[in-house]
């Protein structure tokens, strides 16, 4: 048995699969697409609000959902934009409001989109490069004070990067990830990473291998650009459960974040790092407080307590949810469920689907001896995912119990059927996408 997710509304997703037909038959990363349909609309992203602009391979999500939180616990107005979005396309868009933003609704998304599709006027472009220019269009139509704008893929050619004075630009954990686009080191990836780099902006960066590092910091140099490096200007770590921060402005001992795992505290300092980077945004110590405890950012360790899928996993289960699908994505959540195995010890069961061009070794290999059984499914209404059968191969070679099921549903209704001495601990993995699926049928949808 399955459950349909939520559909866009029907003339959204007219206007969006007209949207789609128009991508290129080569997928070329360049500007000039977004130079050329941003003019026809005169020039929204000239228009727009302070910029916080976010570029890494892991950790750009729940960086910007820390940002979010204390920027409102602070009472300004955050407009985001980030993607891919889980279940809804509104997710991508959150216009700023007083106490708290709210998603962009399905008529202002139409509107948006039908005053980007006449600009386009039939030209070649692609999906993520008009829904750039919608955002951008909204958020010039809504006034707020910071916008937290959030990389689709690399950074220097990314439609994001068409502004030239942002506040701040922020670099997460870099990674092998889309070696077909960015290249197939952590060197190229970096200088990719690293092309949101502007000229005298402040640089707030994640700790990195010392390869992607060095990249950084030369970008930096070169633009002069101050560099706000972890482990150096600023350091984060957690003591007696709380997190404490510290560079030269002094030190912050606040709660801990309420986004599960160790990767979290580390996600939290550098929003932290770059708050306190930007002279013209003044945040005091209750605001840092009340935003790390506050911030909130789906399929990443997400523990589901309620909802639909319950009715198929075995009684008493644990069911988790996180959107990895790289090497670096799969070592943050094994270290996240090792935490929990410390707390309380349970069987561990992975439930694992991945798109076609991800490494599934690479990011399995993590959990070689947190689990005892894998089973592969398919990602639902996805043409490039990988199938089980693959995927099996893959945990296979790992030396670890592998099993194939046509359904996320079905896979825990298999496990139901297996005998442990506690219910077990299971944790839905390997894609966004399939994440996004699990939400959406398991009525838990993104706020």
């Amino acid at each position: 048995m399955s459950v349909a997710a939520p559909k866009p509304p029907r003339e959204l997703n007219d206007l969006l699969s007209r949207l789609a037909a128009l991508h290129p038959k080569r997928i070329d990363l360049n500007l000039d697409r977004m130079h050329r349909i941003l003019a026809a609309l005169d020039n929204p992203q000239q228009k727009l609000p302070p910029v916080i602009h976010v570029a890494g391979t892991n950790g750009k999500g729940s960086t910007v959902a820390f940002l979010r939180a204390i920027l409102e616990a602070a009472g300004l107005r955050v407009h985001v934009y980030t993607s891919p979005h889980l279940v809804r396309i509104n997710e991508r868009f959150r216009l700023g409001k007083i106490g708290g933003g709210i998603l962009a609704s399905a008529a202002q998304l139409e509107d948006a989109f039908a005053l980007c599709e006449r600009a386009n006027k039939g030209e070649p472009i692609t999906l993520f490069e008009i829904e750039t220019a919608a955002a951008f269009v909204l958020f010039a139509q809504n006034p707020a004070d910071v916008l937290l704008l959030e990389v689709g893929l690399g950074g220097r050619l990314d439609a994001t990067n068409v502004i030239d004075r942002p506040l701040a630009s922020v670099i997460t954990p870099i990674g092998m990830d889309h070696p077909e686009f960015l290249g197939d080191t952590l060197t190229k990836i970096a200088g990719e990473k690293a092309g949101i780099i502007k000229q005298s902006v402040p640089v707030i960066c994640a700790e990195q291998t010392p390869e992607a590092q060095t990249v950084i910091e030369q970008v930096a140099r070169k633009m002069r650009a101050p560099l706000s490096s972890a482990t150096q200007e600023w350091h984060v770590h957690t003591e007696h459960g709380r997190l404490v921060f510290q560079d030269d402005r002094g030190l912050l001992d606040i709660t801990a974040p309420r986004l599960f795992g160790r990767h979290q505290f580390e996600n939290a300092g550098l929003a932290i790092a770059t708050l306190r980077a930007i002279e013209s945004i003044k945040i005091d110590a209750s605001a840092f407080e009340a935003g790390i405890a506050r911030a909130e950012w789906p399929a990443r360790m997400q523990r589901l307590t309620s909802g639909t899928l319950f009715d198929f996993a075995p009684k008493g289960a644990e069911l988790w949810l996180d959107g990895g699908h790289n090497a670096d994505g799969g070592r943050v959540a094994a270290s996240a469920l090792a935490d929990l195995g410390e707390r309380m010890e349970r069987p561990v069961v992975l439930v694992v689907g991945m798109m076609g061009n991800k490494d599934a070794h690479a990011f399995l290999a993590n959990f070689a001896g947190l689990t005892r059984h894998v089973i592969a499914v398919p990602i639902p209404d996805n043409d490039n995912a990988m199938l089980p059968d693959a995927l099996a191969d893959a945990v296979r070679s790992l030396g670890l119990r592998v099993d194939a099921a046509p359904s996320v549903e079905a896979a825990l209704m298999a496990i139901s059927t297996l005998v442990y001495e506690v219910p077990p601990r299971i944790l839905i993995t390997g894609s966004l996408y399939l994440a996004g699926y699990v939400l959406g049928v398991n009525g838990t949808l993104p706020q």
